[in-house]
């Protein structure tokens, strides 16, 4: 895709990073209840992956989005897919992800925008699966998985990225495929979308 998507739901707009995002990006980085299942940044760290993760967008057409809350707040977090970093086990392939500033939580915002991802993701992008994981004991991230039916895989991982003597190096994979989740958007419907004729 050569242009960046913006994506709208109800209450959220997911769109491309801009210079006014890096400062609320910094603060949540640097919030220890936000970062506490994730490696912390510093302010220069926070806006190079702000950089990385616009980029991506430009060159995909879609990635890990600015998530915007009109009327509520310009900036909140962000929500969207990318591919894999090609040292985790499972890539290559596509992730879903999110980070919001903690004032936003339990607000149902990141089911909503990781929703309208997964949609992007099956319905625009025509990914076969897409990929979540976490620390295993970051229970928030887990709920909002499987909130969007995401199923996790048996067997944990060890994060490459994080240090061996880490206690957030194990990791869970969630998983969800394209005909899994059409079957879940069309309930008794058939992967291909048809509703099942009747007995």
């Amino acid at each position: 895709m050569s242009l960046s998507m913006e994506v709208e739901t109800p209450r959220l707009v997911l769109r491309q990073w801009l210079a006014a995002d890096r400062k609320p990006f910094a603060a949540l980085n640097g919030d220890p209840r936000v970062t506490k299942y994730l490696l912390p940044l510093t302010a220069a760290e926070s806006d190079a992956l702000a950089d990385r993760l616009a980029a991506g967008i430009d060159e995909h057409g879609w990635g890990f989005w600015a998530v915007e809350a009109p009327g509520v707040a310009p900036f909140i977090g962000f929500v969207g897919i990318k591919p894999l970093a090609p040292a985790l086990p499972f890539s290559p392939g596509v992730e879903i992800g999110w980070r919001l500033a903690q004032p936003y939580w339990g607000r149902g915002y990141a089911s909503e925008a990781a929703e309208a991802a997964l949609r992007v993701g099956f319905e625009q992008v025509g990914l076969p699966l897409i990929v979540a994981f976490t620390a295993v004991g970051n229970q928030r991230s887990r709920a909002v998985m499987d909130r969007l039916g995401m199923r996790a895989d048996p067997d944990l991982f060890d994060h490459p990225a994080v240090p061996k003597e880490s206690p957030l190096r194990a990791h869970v994979l969630y998983r969800m495929s394209r005909d899994g989740w059409i079957r879940q958007r069309n309930g008794d419907g058939n992967a291909d979308g048809t509703p099942v004729a009747a007995a």
